[in-house]
């Protein structure tokens, strides 16, 4: 099932599916190495759920929950 970054559970590990939004947005994104097929772990969300932490191509990245919303994903089950 294909749900938005921003609504992973914390823990959970997913893969990339595609990336939704364009221009400058989406260059940054895949600039940062959230491209299709990627994995990624959800490290934690701060309390107010802005940014969330994630693990990617083994190095920690803070996101905004704008920019987790445009990341397609698919989660992993353990």
């Amino acid at each position: 099932m294909l749900i938005k970054l921003n609504e992973l559970p914390i823990g959970s590990s997913c893969i990339v599916k595609g990336i939704e939004g364009e221009g400058k947005v989406r260059h940054r994104l895949f600039d940062m190495g959230i491209t299709p097929g990627a994995e990624i772990y959800l490290r934690k969300k701060a309390p107010l759920g802005d940014p969330l932490e994630i693990t990617l191509r083994g190095y920690e990245l803070s996101l905004r929950n704008s920019e987790a919303a445009l990341v397609v994903v698919e989660e992993e089950k353990a």
